[in-house]
């Protein structure tokens, strides 16, 4: 087991599959979460780009090098992480939302549309961000939900995202339509306190733990249509930290942590009678503070990973990976009972076809290394403009602009390492010659103007990677397919073969 000793741990703390990321006062540092193990240097790039404490941190599940967080000084970020790692700190943000009046002390990506994040805050409000939009600065939200009169405490999408669930300071679970703020379900259960709540999204239940009026531990599973009484409810202890439901919906398995424990329990959730059976429990010295999972795409098929957590172990200040194996007897093969089809990196539709009142489920790709199944909607799936890393709204000012450019310049060449080619060995051809010129044929587009800005250049060369990357994704896909077919052409070959 590998532990990192961080400088400063705080409750937030992200994973995704090429980094992790701990809040941190003012700060966010960021760490490789396969090559980097032992002390990290205090000297350690970061992003410091909040004026207050950093309250939560969560990746784009569509972008791995995209993270969003949010802090005390009432504002959520987007950054832009180098594939190589930061290298040097990181002011400049992409994008700034500005909505909020009070701190901001929860944010969650949409499960399915690309670039839709809700945000809460001290204000009591829950507001819906479409983050596509091309100004730097968003102070106007596509959605801004006020059915709370108190803090919410945890907010969790359903599978398709149609639906929100929220817990709030007054004990109550909520269900509402986030386009527009419309309340579903609430409720009215006395003999449950909500804390936390979980959609199980592929079985269309809501998990929620919280504690009884006697201040006993308890989960409670519901039927997200009627939050009148729950379909099962067991008391877990008396411990008074708080529990966090981490569902695995490929596994049916629920893992369940409370602030302060040094266990984890591990129970399958079920859509017939018993709901919720206990199956065992892991153990430690050393309590847990906050926990971070590991997307399953980062996760290592070979040796049977079904999940990995990241504890936050603030008594000895380390980030502790934990694996969750499945013991067999030849783990080298691939085992696609424990590892079925998941929710890959694909988005299955935009922020504006998701407004419309579209719903789609999460495209689903398959952990066997190797392969990749192709998205059914790739028409659908724009990436990200050129646009949302450089417009800036009418207040921004030229040196802001400039200062972010210069930034950007900065690390650009450790974000694209295999994009940019190596020009230290170019020698003028006979095309740079003085009298030369080109002549486009008839059918031939015109060509653009040069650029003549430093603003136009970056444009420019961020136009041509995105355009590289959307061909290269385009040759995979279609790579895939081929090998689909080829395999689909194998087992018809192999079953008429049996049948004769």
């Amino acid at each position: 087991m590998r532990c990192c000793r961080v400088i400063i741990v705080s409750e937030a703390l992200g994973v995704g599959p090429s980094q992790r990321c701990h809040g941190a006062l003012r700060t966010v540092v960021l760490s490789s979460v396969t090559s980097t193990t032992g002390k990290v240097d205090p000297q350690h790039p970061r992003v410091c780009g909040h004026s207050a404490r950093v309250l939560d941190v969560k990746w784009n599940p569509f972008d791995d090098h995209c993270i969003a967080s949010c802090s005390e000084d009432c504002t959520v970020k987007l950054w832009d992480i180098p594939a190589n790692g930061v290298y040097q700190n990181m002011t400049l943000p992409r994008k700034v939302l500005q909505g909020h009046s009070r701190r901001v002390n929860l944010i969650e990506w949409h499960p399915t549309a690309r670039d839709l994040l809700v945000s809460s805050a001290y204000d009591y409000k829950v507001m819906v961000w479409d983050v596509s939009v091309c100004d730097s600065v968003l102070r106007n939200p596509v959605c801004v939900i006020s059915l709370h009169t108190e803090l919410v405490l945890s907010m969790s999408f359903n599978n398709d995202g149609s639906s929100l669930a929220t817990t709030s300071l007054d004990k109550k679970i909520r269900v509402m339509d986030p386009r527009t703020g419309r309340l579903i379900q609430v409720s009215s259960s006395k003999l449950h306190r909500a804390n936390k709540v979980v959609f199980i999204g592929d079985q269309n239940m809501l998990f929620s733990t919280g504690s009884s009026p006697w201040n006993q531990r308890q989960i409670t599973l519901w039927d997200p249509d009627d939050l009148s009484e729950p379909l099962s409810e067991e008391e877990v202890d008396g411990g008074a930290g708080v529990l966090f439901p981490f569902y695995d919906p490929d596994t049916h398995i629920l893992y369940l942590a409370g602030k302060g424990d040094g266990n984890i329990r591990y129970y399958e959730i079920s859509s017939e009678k018993p709901y919720v059976q206990f199956l065992t429990e892991y153990y430690s010295l050393l309590p847990q503070k906050g926990l971070g999972v590991m997307p399953k795409r980062g996760l290592d098929v070979s040796s049977c990973e079904v999940f990995r957590f990241y504890r936050l172990v603030t008594v000895k200040d380390l980030v502790e990976p934990l694996s969750m194996i499945v013991p067999r007897r030849s783990p080298k093969t691939f085992q696609d009972d424990i590892f079925p089809m998941t929710a890959g990196n694909e988005a299955a539709l935009t922020a504006q076809q998701w407004l419309s009142g579209i719903n789609r489920g999460p495209v689903l790709m398959c952990l066997k290394p190797g392969s990749k199944i192709a998205n059914p909607y790739p028409e659908t799936l724009p990436r990200r403009g050129l646009s949302s890393f450089q417009s800036g709204g009418p207040e921004d000012t030229g040196s802001t602009e400039q200062a972010f450019l210069q930034e950007q310049l900065a690390y650009q060449d450790a974000k694209y390492p295999r994009e940019v080619a190596d020009l230290s060995g170019w020698q003028p051809d006979e095309t740079q010659a003085p009298g030369w010129a080109y002549t486009p044929h008839c059918c031939e587009p015109s060509e653009c103007p040069p650029p003549r800005t430093e603003s136009e250049l970056l444009q420019a060369f961020y136009r041509q990677q995105e355009e590289i990357r959307g061909l290269r994704d385009q040759l995979n896909q279609k790579k895939v397919q081929i090998t689909q077919l080829e395999l689909e052409i194998k087992n018809t070959r192999n079953n008429m073969r049996a049948t004769f």
